[in-house]
């Protein structure tokens, strides 16, 4: 039976971000910050193989590419975000260092809705959009999980971790082991 680990190794190491953050020190430019942001970008970057599976599971190509190009767009959004972070905390010398740096960073325009407030989103939306699409080919329950997860986190990050879990639960069918047979595509 064929595996699909991307599917779970993504939204795991969205989930160790979300529990290093929660430690002391995490938010201090220091080796927390680096080694939370680093499994943050390990994590979204697995989440290309996804999109492109989830992608290949939607019958309409139009609306599946579609939907990639938004998430897609999203994600490099995120992808950039996260860059950015890592940069502050790995130059950064101290909390206020910190804050300076992204509050130079955050006053050129344009960087706060690209990459922090408006793009960023259309990744959940554009995943959202391939999960629904790709009902015929993995269970109900997986976009309405991913729908739960996104509204937890974007309540409250200190539920990354949690909402983590049920993204890994909701992407499980991806990987082949999850029992749930894929329905086939009917034109």
């Amino acid at each position: 039976m064929k595996t699909y680990q991307p599917a779970l190794a993504a939204p795991l190491l969205v989930g160790l971000y979300g529990a290093i953050r929660l430690l002391p020190g995490s938010k201090e430019p220091e080796a927390g910050w680096l080694l939370g942001h680093a499994a943050l970008l390990a994590g979204l970057l697995l989440f290309v193989p996804v999109l492109l599976e989830l992608r290949r599971r939607v019958a309409s190509r139009l609306l599946s590419t579609v939907a990639l190009t938004v998430a897609g767009t999203g994600l490099a959004a995120s992808v950039g975000q996260t860059l950015i972070d890592l940069w502050v905390g790995a130059v950064a010398v101290d909390k206020a260092d910190q804050r300076r740096l992204f509050g130079e960073v955050q006053d050129v325009p344009g960087v706060l809705p690209v990459f922090y407030t408006v793009l960023p989103t259309l990744f959940y939306l554009g995943l959202l959009v391939l999960l629904f699409a790709a009902v015929r080919r993995i269970p109900v329950w997986s976009p309405l999980l991913v729908l739960v997860a996104t509204v937890m986190m974007a309540m409250d990050l200190d539920l990354m971790t949690p909402g983590a879990l049920l993204f890994a639960l909701a992407l499980r069918p991806l990987t082949g082991s999850a029992g749930v047979p894929g329905r086939p595509v009917t034109a």
